[in-house]
């Protein structure tokens, strides 16, 4: 570890007194502090996070890289004394981008740098030809201006420059309408402006996943402004693409999971997650490996500690996410037997900002039991509890099983201009930070392993009332989640 991440976990350890509040006499209580004084000292969570990160790297379900994370994740819970295992399960479709490049030709000509949107469809060796033209902001109002010119054209669509978590989700949110016009009106592919400074390529998924049946890529933002204004100008432009893309049927991936037995209560449950899976135009840092090193810290703290949850505690490491939240969703299938014994499941997914509270499902109830469990690190805080359903993590598929869940709501940070990104490496990882994060996530998750539950699994008429009295449909569908609950094929069967 370097020299000045030593010194500053050092500070951090000796303001401990400060951060915490004083915790109550009951053995609980005194446990909980226990744990959080152990994530606040030195452990080796910086060491994993780096390795995982540096050593392996953009971890894509169905590339090598990803399944050297995996033996990875194996080997850490292993060494950390926790009991693990790899449970399979079934990914619908493969795809891994091998090379993706541009030529705009025409009045001007220059090459431009480009990433593949995940799912986009390959080229042919020669690539694909057509011309390009100015797609706005890709609103109904440009699609009318353009008229037949969009037929069989790649549309280029203007971006704001992204600058915190809003304006991503934003992004998804338009990209889902934007892809709805575009493929109405025959395009041949779309061509977003790279939203992101310092022309950082990155990944969005296509609005129709696997479904695609498009090009789709970002291009640079410097090289997307210039055709732009060259088009403005009164340019005729066309741009060629090659990308090569490996796909491919079915194939089988692996969750990580690692357990903690209960003692009063074993047959309960509680789930920590983060996933694995990472993009490979960076190395996954922020998203999510700092998260998944946070979990395995958690896990070996614990059992290093000697302490014993009255609940099982499950540390889930999960695969596909980036992909449909695939992992979670296929556990959920595999494990639906116990689904009624499941009191509590947490997801850890944006970056490494500070967590300011969590977002809790829509429940009221649950609101008053992360206050209790975040009671004895108020320090840390403040926390404000965010009661909506949140729909992008690998909560979601546990959500719609009627679950309590809970997404940690971290501040942005430098989590959006890296999403994705080229630039979500480990030096983007704020160390002091995440160790802060750890001691949060422990509390939480302690707290619903051990206190008095108030609350159900809700029922399929629950369900369905949050979804209607809440944005989980809007949510859902620019996620590309929608069909599959309305057809049945996920969430809480009636």
């Amino acid at each position: 570890m370097h020299a000045l991440r030593r010194l500053a976990l050092t500070s951090l350890l000796a303001s401990l007194p400060t951060l915490l509040v004083a915790a109550p006499a009951g053995a609980q209580e005194s446990d909980a502090a226990r744990l959080v004084t152990a994530l606040l000292g030195e452990t080796p969570v910086v060491r994993d996070a780096q390795w995982l990160t540096d050593r392996i790297g953009g971890r894509v379900t169905g590339s090598q890289a990803n399944l050297d994370g995996v033996a990875w994740a194996l080997e850490a819970f292993e060494s950390a004394g926790v009991p693990a295992r790899r449970e399979a399960f079934t990914m619908p479709a493969r795809w891994l981008e091998q090379s993706a490049r541009a030529l705009v030709r025409g009045d001007v000509e220059f090459a431009a740098r480009v990433a593949a949107m995940p799912f986009s469809i390959g080229t042919p060796a020669g690539g694909i030809t057509a011309r390009l033209v100015d797609g706005g902001r890709g609103s109904a109002a440009d699609f009318e201006r353009l008229g037949a010119a969009v037929r069989g054209a790649f549309v280029l669509v203007e971006t704001d420059e992204l600058v915190d978590v809003a304006g991503l989700f934003r992004e998804y949110v338009e990209a889902t309408a934007i892809e709805a016009r575009a493929f109405e009106r025959g395009v041949a592919g779309i061509i977003y402006m790279g939203s992101r400074p310092n022309n950082l390529l990155y990944r969005h998924n296509a609005s129709r996943g696997s479904a695609n049946r498009h090009p789709l890529v970002v291009m640079e933002r410097d090289a997307a402004t210039r055709a732009m204004r060259l088009l403005r100008a009164g340019a005729k432009l066309s741009v060629t693409l090659h990308l090569t893309i490996e796909g491919g049927g079915p194939y089988e991936s692996y969750n990580v999971i690692g357990e903690i037995k209960g003692t009063a209560q074993p047959e309960e449950i509680v789930i920590i997650g983060a996933h694995l899976d990472s993009w490979d135009i960076g190395t996954g840092a922020l998203d999510n490996g700092g998260n998944v090193a946070m979990l395995i810290d958690i896990a070996r703290q614990i059992h290093r500690l000697g302490l014993r949850p009255r609940r099982t505690i499950r540390f889930a490491l999960w695969n596909g996410e980036e992909q449909g939240l695939v992992g979670s969703w296929k556990y959920v299938e595999q494990h639906r037997s116990e689904l009624d014994r499941v009191v509590m499941a947490s997801s850890y997914d944006i970056g490494t900002g500070r967590i300011a509270g969590f977002f809790t499902g829509g429940r009221p109830e649950i609101v008053t039991a992360v206050d209790e469990a975040l009671a004895p690190i108020a320090g840390l805080g403040p926390f404000q509890q965010i009661d909506v359903p949140i729909v992008g993590t690998d909560n979601f598929d546990f959500m719609m099983e009627g679950i309590a869940n809970l997404v940690a709501n971290q501040e942005s940070a430098n989590y959006g201009p890296n999403y994705h990104a080229r630039s979500d490496t480990f030096d983007r990882i704020d160390v002091r930070q995440l160790k802060l994060n750890a001691a949060i996530a422990a509390a939480v998750t302690w707290g619903s392993a051990n206190m008095d539950v108030t609350w159900q699994r809700q029922s399929r008429d629950e369900v369905e009332r949050l979804v209607a009295a809440t944005d989980l449909e809007a949510q859902m569908r620019s996620l590309g989640v929608w069909e599959d609950w309305a057809a049945g094929r996920r969430g809480r069967q009636p």
